[in-house]
């Protein structure tokens, strides 16, 4: 029995989809106007495992996970400016650099995949819808406003009460509002700015109008699952709520999920600070997979605390895994039914908990070495359990080989020595082995440690990682 968090209601609940042939989900996605960071690579991870397993549980095709792309918003059209280029342009290179990091980082591709751009009559009509309802009004300034006041629920994710936003409000009303906490929802255009025809003149979407329009119109105006970051909750999730149930009077989204926040070296992740690393920066050193692995050993609701430690420990967790997976052969298990399997699904039930995934996956990997020089046959079985529940969560994905050679497709960066050096200098090693010349083997194996490539002698025969 899958049990779920819920932020809407603060507690965890059994999971009860509207239609188990339909489970819905949908997770605010990236603005693209630069390259991803490790805070996005975490929300990509974590709703993919997420999505992974409603689909075991389900069925593949009776899931729906729709993961927006916002394309037009201040940021992208300040960078787009600042860069003398068409947004679209702009947009459509970071676009491609975020598909390029998230098939590096294993996730799957969500079934829809929409952009704000491409729903401007969809929001347009919300907007009119709103202000029909008298939940929004159009100001001197050309803008249209959401009235908060005008939602009773305002505030229900967050905690947060109208009052005390109000009472803390430091900023002074601006003119056309008649609310300091009323929010835009659609903007008159200014010079050089993109613009498209409205009720109320040319202008753009605010943001938040463009999650609520999509997600309604790809999932409907009642579905499962929201998700999203923790920086999320408000106020976007929490006018995303106001905007979508003021306009079709129905409940927006059952379940309310949010991933924990990223910290480096235990202080938050900012650019003043200097240490804000993106996904592309950090896979020059790493596999992609090292990443994801890391991502997995915290829930997802906890704070995440990235490190070059915690990384270096992600990296020697996964050498040990791909270890145990060398030299067999690695088929379909006979059966899901097992006692392995069974962990997993308790663990996955009880909030995805990933962190109690990944033991069993090294009670595994021990089985696989105990019967390796034995007995072939239970080998091979312990390996398929290995290779399939790690598949749950988009790990062990990789050729063994290519992994402890670090010959990953997906990697930047400067390997070193090459793996045909590395041969070469195994094979002249085997050649000193066999006339004895200990001094000479030692040499090779100290000048290819040196190098950050690791000898591993087993049943007469050597193979090589690097560390």
């Amino acid at each position: 029995m899958l049990q779920i968090h819920n932020n809407l209601t603060r507690q965890k609940e059994e999971f009860k989809p509207l239609d188990a042939n339909n489970v819905r989900m949908y997770v605010c996605g990236m603005t693209v106007y630069d390259m991803c960071h490790i805070g996005h690579a975490r929300v990509l991870v974590v709703f993919d495992v997420i999505y992974r397993y409603l689909c075991e549980v389900y069925g593949k095709d009776h899931v729906t996970y729709v993961r927006n792309i916002t394309d037009i918003d201040d940021k992208i059209i300040a960078r787009a400016n600042e860069n003398g280029e068409n947004f679209n342009a702009l947009t459509g290179r970071f676009i491609e650099e975020m598909h390029h990091d998230s098939d590096a980082l294993g996730i799957l591709s969500p079934n829809q995949e929409p952009r704000a751009t491409m729903y401007m009559a969809q929001i347009i009509e919300m907007v009119q819808t709103l202000v029909d309802k008298g939940f929004a009004y159009a100001a001197d300034n050309g803008d249209v406003y959401y009235a908060v006041s005008k939602f009773e629920k305002y505030g229900e994710l967050s905690g947060k009460h109208i009052e005390d936003l109000r009472a803390g409000e430091r900023v002074a009303v601006e003119d056309a509002k008649k609310d300091p906490l009323d929010f835009v929802l659609w903007k008159a255009a200014k010079p050089d700015e993109p613009s498209w025809d409205s009720p109320w003149g040319k202008g753009r979407p605010g943001w938040h109008i463009e999650c609520s329009a999509m997600s309604t119109e790809c999932l409907g105006h009642n579905f499962d699952i929201h998700g999203g970051g923790m920086d999320l909750q408000f106020p976007h999730h929490e006018n995303e709520i106001a905007q979508s149930e003021a306009a079709t009077g129905e409940k927006f989204a059952n379940v309310w999920m949010h991933n924990g926040f990223v910290r480096i070296d235990d202080e938050k992740m900012s650019k003043s600070l200097g240490n804000f690393f993106t996904i592309r920066e950090v896979t020059k050193k790493y596999d992609p997979e090292v990443l994801r692995y890391f991502i997995l050993t915290s829930h997802y609701r906890s704070p995440l605390n990235y490190s070059d430690k915690q990384l270096d420990t992600a990296k020697a967790a996964l050498t040990t895994l791909y270890t145990a997976l060398r030299g067999v052969e690695i088929t379909a298990p006979d059966s899901r039914d097992t006692e392995y399997h069974q962990r997993v699904c308790n663990a996955m039930d009880d909030d995805f908990n990933t962190a109690e995934v990944l033991p069993v996956l090294f009670d595994l990997a021990k089985q696989v070495n105990r019967y390796k020089d034995s007995n072939e046959e239970k080998a091979k079985y312990f390996a398929a359990l290995l290779s399939d529940i790690a598949s749950m969560i988009g790990l062990l994905g990789q050729d063994p080989e290519a992994f402890l050679r670090g010959g990953s497709s997906v990697r930047g960066g400067d390997e070193g020595v090459s793996a045909d050096e590395i041969d070469a200098l195994i094979e002249q090693r085997n050649q000193a082995r066999i006339a004895k010349d200990w001094a000479e083997s030692d040499r090779i194996r100290d000048e290819l440690k040196a190098q950050g490539v690791v000898l591993e002698d087993s049943g007469g025969v050597t193979s090589w990682r690097r560390e």
